[in-house]
């Protein structure tokens, strides 16, 4: 995925965050690998959950959590991870 297709999902103008964001991208990729799941651009739902780890990381970086409030990822994440766990290998 190309920093320019993050950063407009993310809506950020500039170079400053660059690193971070590619960082931040890396960190989800190795993520879902960890989940079992095979790196695939090719796949709107991989990409999709790319975007969304990307995003909900870069607008948390706090680690401070008040209570027994805990943050959930928006948008179903673990239900993408779950179908693309079960379409590896599927040929569009």
């Amino acid at each position: 995925m190309e920093l320019e297709e993050l950063k407009l999902f993310l809506r950020i103008d500039g170079e400053e965050e660059d690193t971070l964001i590619k960082g931040l991208q890396l960190g989800a990729e190795e993520y879902l690998t960890n989940a079992g799941i095979a790196k695939d651009y090719e796949k709107e739902l991989y990409k999709l959950a790319i975007r969304i780890l990307v995003s909900h990381w870069y607008e948390n970086r706090s680690v401070e959590t008040v209570g027994k409030n805990v943050s959930k990822i928006a948008f179903g994440l673990d239900t993408i991870i779950t179908q693309l766990k079960y379409t590896q290998g599927d040929v569009i």
